[in-house]
């Protein structure tokens, strides 16, 4: 059995799962998943060596490689060579974005984990509010975008999604709240334990419980290159959300169902009362056919929303590792 599979069937990291003092000084880990940010590694190093140069706790990056295509594994062996404590884990292929932050939490030693974007969208110098808070007791302290310097749809796209996902949810998934965040050793233990394939992690962190704080903030404009999330990686992620944690899409087709038989019985009492009881006919082809494209559209939508979940179950039927390590520089073992 691989390190990997040892710590998803445990969800405890070799190097400790005792409870801290939170006073005393403290190991913190940060996840960082990156594809082609070879134009931003270098000011990210940097703002980050700056927010540990103001903090007394020992710190670790784990930098995750999702299989970029430029020069960012280069650099980041070489942000090894410069700070040890700037470690990289390369994954085998481009497994995504989620699934790449799963690997850092796997990776990470520390006594608590912040996740955060390689963009330098999340600012580093954020962390060390995360960390006052999770000293005073905060077990998870998640940020939330009070402005964001995006295009007006975006903005839009996001506004409408994070709304309607606060409200499908069956937990409290807060609105405007995306993966930087801060989680105590606890929590992260509990998130490497879950096994599901599809992840949507701010879903997981909501549902895993704790002490959970928000902290607002001020999201920044990237740095350089282009958003590595597409329009279609933006829906597949936002249906992985809806589809996680809301039984709704499912309900929606009973719904449809019943009112399509609704209106079919309306339907067959306005024809019968115009067969028996008057001398009008109706026409039929147009109004068949309306009613036929209507009655198969809802079916196709129901059985379409089917599929997208017994496709998920399919995913977890199979057992397939979360992930592939291609290699880890900067780690002991």
């Amino acid at each position: 059995m691989t390190q990997v599979q040892t710590l998803i069937d445990t969800g405890a990291h070799p190097a400790h799962d005792a409870h801290l003092d939170r006073s005393s000084r403290a190991t913190i880990s940060i996840v960082i998943p990156v594809y082609n940010e070879s134009e931003i590694l270098v000011e990210l190093f940097k703002r980050l060596r700056n927010t540990f140069d103001r903090l007394t706790d020992d710190f670790e990056v784990i930098l995750v490689d999702d299989a970029s295509a430029d020069d960012s594994f280069a650099i980041m062996e070489e942000l090894n060579r410069r700070d040890p404590r700037f470690k990289v884990v390369r994954l085998a292929r481009n497994f995504g974005h989620q699934v790449a932050i799963t690997a850092g939490l796997l990776n990470a030693t520390g006594d608590a984990v912040a996740i955060m974007d390689a963009d330098l969208q999340d600012p580093p110098e954020v962390v060390e509010h995360f960390i006052r808070h999770w000293r005073e007791g905060w077990d998870v302290v998640y940020a939330v975008r009070r402005n964001r310097k995006e295009s007006r749809w975006k903005r839009a796209a996001y506004y409408l999604f994070y709304r309607m996902l606060h409200r499908l949810a069956r937990i409290d998934i807060p609105p405007d709240s995306g993966d930087f965040c801060l989680m105590d050793r606890h929590v992260v233990n509990v998130l490497n334990r879950l096994p599901e394939r599809n992840r949507f992690l701010r879903g997981l962190r909501s549902w895993a419980g704790f002490r959970q704080m928000p902290l607002p903030y001020d999201r920044a404009r990237r740095l350089a290159g282009e958003p590595k999330y597409t329009l279609a990686k933006l829906i597949r992620l936002a249906a992985d959300g809806v589809i996680s944690f809301s039984y709704f899409p499912l309900q929606l087709g009973a719904v449809f169902g019943a009112i399509s038989a609704a209106a079919s019985f309306v339907a067959i009492f306005i024809v019968l009362y115009f067969r028996l009881f008057t001398n009008q006919s109706i026409p039929g082809f147009a109004s068949t056919a309306i009613i036929m494209l209507f009655i198969g559209g809802v079916q196709m939508l129901v059985l379409g929303t089917i599929g997208a979940y017994i496709g998920r179950i399919y995913d977890e039927v199979k057992q397939r590792p979360l992930f592939v390590m291609r290699e880890r520089v900067g780690f002991e073992n």
